[in-house]
């Protein structure tokens, strides 16, 4: 049986803390940040965890990524 691969896709987008939750970046920051509320672009700025939900499919996805 071949080797599961890693989603490359994913695997720019997300990011493994060492204790092996999983992060990933907020969306509605890229552009027309001007017309968006400060606390809005602030909160932002943070990332956020991938929910329990999906995390079965996330670790699939980057199954070989450290």
């Amino acid at each position: 049986m071949p080797k599961m691969k890693t989603h490359k896709g994913t695997e720019k987008r997300i990011k493994v803390t060492a204790t092996g939750k999983v992060k990933v970046s907020s969306a509605n920051k890229g552009h027309l940040l001007s017309a968006k509320s400060k606390s809005s672009r602030r909160r932002h700025k943070l990332g956020s965890e991938v929910s329990p939900s999906d995390m079965k499919r996330i670790k699939q996805q980057i199954a070989n990524v450290k």
